[in-house]
């Protein structure tokens, strides 16, 4: 997430416990399969921005949070108890197909970056776009632009674990976030969190093959060229502090990239060089997706049938 949805914690030194099941609980990796049968392939970029991340500045008074087993956020981070969390596991049977979402077309005008701030923050990998590029139409409010302030990454440490939703209740290696803000209601991403309208994620889930290609175009992430195949519902966000009135669009085909990079991201570190780690900690960034939280009374809409 972009510096703004979070407080820049370091990694916590103390954890706190609540029942198994318990909805902001952090909880246990999913070692569900992931099913690759009919996906579409397609190219990301390769993995040459992730080599050498800058490393993001902790702050002392930063609220302490991580993805350790039986890390309670709610504690901390009261929106983290709501009752309309991410991420969820999508049902596709139960899906209701709407479509109206196609009324309008989702459109995005998004420009090739080629001056993008990468930082590892111990969390993530997120990067920071500094070209203006813009997100309209689908299931967004008629007349308004969402703005990608950034593109962050989760992953697991084996390939049967790693997207922070589920299809199914079947996980995939990675899952990458378009995060946009709503800059027609809003002066900036800090103003637009939890706010109405204020934020819409698209989601990507990501598997292992062979394609590569030289430089960070998002609009080479978007796997189905008619932008219809996605699924729509209302959620919050996945780190702290688990804002909600978000708006996911969940597309439908994961995108596919080489087995190598996947491994890239798996050989990055939560710490700098020569920083001491806490006790059981092995200094490996990985697994750093929460469990799927419940639907509640939710509608997951589709624009396919």
């Amino acid at each position: 997430m972009p510096r703004a949805l979070q407080t820049n914690p370091p990694l916590p030194s103390e954890v706190n416990r609540l029942p198994q099941g318990s909805p902001a609980q952090r909880g246990r990796p999913r070692d569900a399969p992931r099913d690759t049968a009919g996906v579409e392939t397609l190219p990301m970029a390769d993995k040459s921005f992730i080599e050498k991340p800058e490393p993001f500045p902790q702050k002392e008074e930063a609220l302490e949070w991580g993805y350790e087993e039986g890390v309670e956020w709610g504690l901390i981070f009261p929106d983290a108890n709501g009752e309309y969390q991410s991420p969820i596991n999508l049902n596709s049977r139960e899906a209701k197909y709407d479509p109206s979402l196609l009324e309008v077309r989702l459109s995005p005008n998004y420009v090739v970056c080629r001056d993008c701030e990468v930082i590892n923050d111990g969390h993530s990998i997120q990067i920071i776009l500094k070209s203006k590029s813009v997100l309209v139409g689908g299931p967004l409010p008629r007349g308004h632009e969402f703005e990608l302030h950034d593109v962050q990454f989760h992953w697991g440490r084996e390939n049967q674990r790693g997207s922070e939703h589920t299809v199914n209740f079947k996980a995939f290696p990675m899952e990458l976030h378009l995060i946009h803000w709503n800059s027609t209601l809003y002066s900036s991403i800090d103003e637009a969190v939890g706010k109405k309208h204020g934020i819409a994620i698209i989601a990507l889930f990501v598997q292992g093959k062979s394609k590569t290609i030289p430089c960070f175009n998002p609009n080479s992430l978007l796997p189905d060229p008619l932008l219809r195949d996605y699924w729509v519902y209302e959620g919050s966000l996945t780190i702290p502090p688990c804002s909600e009135s978000v708006t996911w669009i969940l597309f439908r085909y994961p995108l596919t990239v080489s087995q190598l990079q996947i491994e890239e991201f798996r050989r990055l570190r939560t710490h700098v060089k020569g920083a001491e780690l806490l006790e059981g900690c092995d200094g490996m960034l990985g697994d750093n997706f929460r469990p799927t939280q419940p639907l509640s009374d939710r509608v997951i809409r589709a624009a396919f049938q």
